[in-house]
């Protein structure tokens, strides 16, 4: 779809219409949606503020999945990469654009990310699924407990002992408070990833969803969920547009909106950015002049 023909007022007013005339609404969310509101982990040059040792030895952005670093190193990163993206304080305008968008609708949110931007901006903590996991918790990497345990105390400590100027903590490194092993934060990278934190959430959800009917007008929103890891937020999606006759997709993401073939009239592929879109969708539409002929 071609950014540059897109109506995007039309489709603004689609979605209006659409919202108008749900039942239930599930926002559906990917780091597009964080990226969209200021926390874009391929932004370069926020990671050379951030993290100017690191910069200096060839790391360009905070996808660092799989880099070697050394343990100082590594818990310097996440120290501040927690503390910018998970604890920093104050409201954050898109979410709320989108908490105030939903207002009283009956909804969830499901998203893959672990910043917690949903539960800080408005949105009820008991009706947001995280199945990648939360930066608030951190688990022992073994595991030996399906026990998490808060982060914040973890990072104020190391912080406390972070070398700016070598990008690494001095203190002593963060252990497992039940067996004294490695720890790690409770996201999901690899098999050890403690989800036990998350699956309430989940079979609410999913009871939520059962309670649904061949009638019930569904409107799934979905934000920047790409193709990184499509089985958590896009293909659900989809199949749940498919599973009730009634459901309607919005997909927002400015470089894959497209949307599956065979359920047109249902689903809306929005180029954009969820800033752009938001941005459209609140902005007030004043009441025609009934003295103005049509």
């Amino acid at each position: 779809m071609n950014q540059s023909t897109f109506d995007l007022e039309a489709a603004a007013g689609t979605i209006r219409t659409w919202l108008d005339e749900a039942d239930r609404v599930l926002i559906t969310a990917g780091a597009g949606l964080s990226a969209a509101a200021g926390y874009d982990y391929g932004d370069e040059d926020r990671f050379r503020e951030l993290f100017p040792a690191l910069h200096r030895l060839g790391l360009r952005s905070r996808y660092l999945v799989g880099v070697p670093l050394p343990p100082e190193l590594w818990w310097g990163y996440w120290a501040v990469h927690i503390d910018d993206i998970r604890f920093s304080s104050g409201p954050n305008p898109l979410y709320r654009q989108l908490s105030s968008l939903v207002g009283d609708k009956d909804h969830w949110v499901m998203t893959s990310n672990v910043d917690a931007l949903f539960a800080r901006n408005g949105f009820d903590p008991d009706r947001i699924f995280t199945p990648q996991g939360d930066y608030g918790r951190y688990q022992c990497s073994t595991p030996c407990t399906p026990t998490t345990y808060d982060s914040r105390p973890l990072v104020e400590q190391l912080l406390a002992t972070y070398d700016p100027a070598t990008g690494a903590v001095t203190g002593p490194l963060p252990s497992c408070p039940n067996c004294g092993g490695e720890v790690e934060i409770n996201v999901r990278i690899g098999p050890e990833f403690v989800d036990a934190p998350h699956l309430p959430a989940g079979r609410r959800l999913d009871d939520w969803l059962g309670t649904a009917t061949a009638d019930t007008r569904l409107l799934i929103l979905e934000f920047g969920a790409g193709f990184n890891t499509p089985g958590v937020v896009r293909w659900p999606g989809e199949h749940l547009t498919r599973h009730f006759p009634h459901a309607r997709l919005v997909r927002v993401n400015p470089t894959h909106p497209e949307t599956p073939a065979g359920l047109e009239g249902r689903t809306l592929p929005v180029p954009v950015g969820a800033d752009h879109l938001l941005d459209a969708l609140t902005v007030p539409h004043p009441a025609p002049d009934p003295t103005v002929a049509p």
